[in-house]
């Protein structure tokens, strides 16, 4: 992820290094790139980024905490992007997303019962509203919300097995809601846009144990999801 970065960072910086002078970009007086581009009704777009993702966990009565060892994720996706008035768009987000949280139960002795491994591959499915403010030069920064559902693709929510198997069940589909902000970059051929978006489920995620007083799910009264994702996008 780190190499990700650094790499869209250096094309940035080598694609202002190649003009006569890299202020005239984004200076008092910059050259204007891409003057008419979101007069478009519709455009299109893709991005890559990376994700952090948790479990908000809520219980029936006071106990330790499930510890969330969160691990940093890979996103790419898609971006369709529709015009409504100067400064709101209307935009769909679909991307894949790979993740994974390891959860350790503090309470348990055994170290295959105190560890469960919670792996996820993602399709997200976001519908968002972008508000921007005024373009300065070719920096434009804006604020975004809206919701989204989630498949997730590695969930056994079919299986008849539970943790006293070793097996942690999550649901298939979830409900979040998201808000973020970000900046587009116009640079001379395309826009460029980093943003940050958190990610907040709305359901109880958590398929229980067949034992209700099973020490891995029995104290356990919700489950949701919480996440950070960091995209980069190109249009």
């Amino acid at each position: 992820m780190k190499k990700l970065v650094v790499f869209i960072l250096f094309c940035c910086s080598m694609h202002a290094g190649a003009q006569n002078n890299p202020l005239r970009l984004f200076g008092k007086d910059p050259i204007i790139h891409l003057e008419n581009f979101d007069k478009q009704r519709v455009h299109w777009g893709y991005f890559l980024g990376f994700n952090f993702f948790d479990y908000k966990f809520d219980y029936k009565t006071v106990a330790p905490d499930i510890v969330v060892d969160r691990t940093t994720g890979f996103n790419v996706g898609l971006i369709g992007d529709l015009r409504l008035t100067q400064s709101f768009h209307l935009r769909f987000e679909p991307g894949l997303y790979y993740t994974q949280r390891n959860l350790t139960y503090p309470l348990l002795t055994r170290e295959s019962d105190r560890k469960r491994e919670v792996p996820a591959t993602y399709i997200h499915f976001p519908l968002l509203l972008k508000f921007s403010a005024l373009r300065t030069g070719n920096i434009r920064p804006y604020l975004v919300g809206g919701f989204s559902s989630t498949l997730n693709l590695s969930s056994n929510a079919k299986s008849l097995d539970d943790n006293k198997q070793g097996r942690f069940r999550v649901k298939r589909m979830t409900n979040n809601y998201e808000v973020g902000f970000g900046i587009d970059l116009y640079l001379e051929y395309f826009k460029f846009s980093p943003s940050i978006r958190g990610v907040f489920g709305m359901g109880n995620e958590l398929i229980p144990d067949a034992d209700p007083n099973s020490p891995w799910t029995g104290n356990v009264s919700s489950m949701q999801t919480r996440a950070v994702l960091i995209n980069f996008a190109f249009h």
